[in-house]
């Protein structure tokens, strides 16, 4: 399919395009072509190099429950052959639904979970059951199982350990990652957790920035040359890519290095150089609500993403402490609650909401 995707949607070759089954010429030189995906990372890049990619957010909660309430459920009740105000389905349970259940960007699988409710609920009917069901976040397990998703848990004052913000195909993630150090004569670095390799190079990254200004974040500077240090990103099984997390990995050593848990419920997120800046992310929409559904209460963004985070709808912004940083001597302050090192550049902005 993406030999014969390269051809139709090339302008120099499909203005005779030949369909090898009816084997009949068809110009195609006309036709606007518009193909959908969950992630790009599977299409060849000879093939992506011939589109325009248009990235569209996922749907945050509210949204969700909005459609499940206005289209989903009523498409589902006539589905089924159920008329119409027999089957009720409360806000609190599409929440619980969304949370536990179909925790993605799109309402694919919501609508999946609606009709197998529907279905339990037609059985009952033809089993003889003629009131009203009503189905309650308490009632949701009887017809859903267990849940699919559990809650994101945070190891909140253990050095080393830090919680990133991720965007992937599903949404946003919360990502916790932890370093690690071993005494040893052999220095030496290690990652696991299934990091793709951009993602190893932000943590060679962070090693490097790290080992080079120990002394000025107040460690021995010979520290890494005592000690073998070994990165883990949660959960071993998913695969992970991205430079995003790289203010995180190096807060993650920080913090492991000076042995100093950094502050309650922060997350981070921002790609990290050598010389401490702080580049843009993508996904901010997407990571701020995974920061709102995991209890979250202080984010770091970089600096370049601030418009971003102004165009979110208020309610997303309510009673989050933001800040947006430029280099890492600002994520260094507002992570473990100290003022920043000496000669340093001035302290990016933050937005209380």
């Amino acid at each position: 399919p993406a030999s014969a995707l390269l051809e139709v949607l090339d302008p120099e070759q499909n203005s005779s395009f030949r369909d090898h089954y009816l084997d009949v010429p068809y110009d195609l030189s006309n036709v606007l072509f518009i193909a959908t995906a969950n992630q790009l990372d599977t299409i060849p890049a000879a093939l992506l190099d011939r589109m325009e990619v248009i990235r569209l957010s996922g749907y945050i909660k509210e949204e969700k429950v909005e459609i499940a309430r206005r289209y989903l459920i009523p498409k589902a009740l006539k589905g089924h052959g159920i008329p119409k105000g027999k089957v009720a389905i409360r806000r609190d349970a599409l929440e619980k639904i969304i949370d536990d259940y179909a925790r993605e960007a799109g309402v694919r699988n919501l609508e999946n979970r609606i009709k197998k409710i529907m279905r339990k609920a037609a059985m009952e009917f033809a089993s003889g059951h003629e009131s009203k069901i009503t189905i309650t976040k308490k009632e949701v397990e009887s017809y859903l199982g267990k849940p699919v998703f559990t809650p994101d848990e945070f190891f909140e004052g253990v050095p080393g350990v830090v919680t990133g913000l991720a965007w992937t195909s599903m949404g946003g993630a919360t990502l916790q990652i932890e370093a690690n150090a071993v005494p040893s004569k052999n220095k030496g670095f290690k990652q696991t957790g299934q990091l793709g390799n951009v993602m190893v190079e932000s943590s060679e990254i962070a090693y490097s920035f790290i080992m080079g200004h120990l002394k000025k974040y107040g460690s021995d500077a010979d520290f890494f040359d005592r000690h073998f240090v070994h990165l883990h990103v949660p959960a071993g099984a998913t695969p992970k890519d991205g430079p995003s997390a790289g203010i995180t990995m190096t807060t993650a050593l920080l913090s492991m290095v000076l042995n100093k848990p950094v502050r309650d419920r922060l997350g981070m997120t921002g790609e990290l150089t050598l010389t401490g800046r702080i580049l843009p992310i993508g996904g901010v929409k997407e990571k701020t609500i995974a920061a709102r559904r995991g209890g979250l209460k202080t984010l770091i963004f970089p600096e370049a993403n601030r418009k971003d985070f102004e165009e979110l709808p208020a309610y997303l912004q309510e009673g989050l402490e933001v800040h947006f940083a430029t280099n890492y001597d600002e994520v260094f302050e507002i992570a473990f609650n100290q003022s920043p090192p000496k000669n340093t550049n001035k302290r990016g902005k933050s937005k209380n909401t």
